[in-house]
């Protein structure tokens, strides 16, 4: 069956599936290969297409489960923090580049699987089954309660001190911006994109590109950065491309 051939094998038919959608970057994919081999978890980050191979074949009596709309590639690091309309800092999933419809349980698989690699690597203090526990007792939670997000003001205080644990200094940020490349032929429907999205609309912009991810590496991505009422602005474009699992499924 396909999910037993190699892993090389097996990336060089999804890049080259991949390679139909977009115009790959060739440096960014050795990038990723070379990071791929550095430990399992950045493995299993990189590698979401070769999951969805395996999981066909390794969990097939779950095809009869429920469908729904699912995150795909989801792990540990894909939960982050951002800022809601009104200024709050909210925290939940913030990656959807693989999104499609699965079985209800391949999301909170892969999402225990990843803290079980983090707990072999000691950066998760808890029992893998506790850890398993508490993803499931999550996740029948959200369902009896309904979709809500988790501001972090006045609720939800000890994600919050954990959050501004981890935020970027905004100087670093934004000499971290202010150093990347200018772009050498960005994509047109990219830069239109991106300049439709700054403030103010259509306005002066250096187009650069950006390296960042893992499973996204390889992937055209690109930056606007503008000035705007006395501050630096920057807004982001990333190339999409069907998920991993429509490639796995054929």
């Amino acid at each position: 069956m396909a999910a037993r051939n190699d892993i090389r094998e097996a990336t060089d038919r999804y890049e080259r599936w991949l390679g139909e959608h977009m115009r790959l970057v060739a440096p960014d994919l050795a990038l990723k290969h070379e990071r791929m081999r550095l430990a399992v978890f950045p493995f299993m980050r990189a590698t979401f297409y070769r999951w969805c191979e395996l999981w066909r074949e390794l969990a097939a009596s779950e095809r009869a489960l429920a469908r729904v709309a699912a995150v795909g590639d989801l792990h540990l690091e894909n939960f982050g923090t951002w800022r809601d309309v009104e200024g709050r800092l909210v925290w939940g999933i913030n990656d959807f580049d693989e999104a499609t419809t699965l079985v209800w349980s391949q999301d909170l698989v892969r999402l225990a699987t990843s803290a079980h690699l983090a707990i072999a690597d000691e950066h998760l203090d808890v029992r893998r089954r506790e850890a398993s526990a508490a993803i499931l007792a999550g996740y029948r939670e959200g369902l009896e309660r309904g979709p809500r997000t988790f501001a972090l003001e006045e609720h939800n205080g000890w994600l919050r001190r954990v959050a501004l644990n981890e935020l970027r200094d905004p100087v670093a940020f934004w000499n971290k911006m202010g150093a990347l490349r200018n772009a050498r032929d960005p994509d047109a429907d990219a830069v239109r994109a991106l300049l439709a999205a700054l403030p103010g609309g259509d306005r002066p912009a250096r187009i650069c590109r950006r390296v960042a991810g893992m499973g996204s590496l390889g992937r055209p991505r690109y930056v606007a950065l503008a000035e705007w009422r006395g501050g630096g602005v920057a807004r982001e474009a990333k190339a999409t491309a069907p998920s991993a699992w429509t490639w796995a499924s054929g």
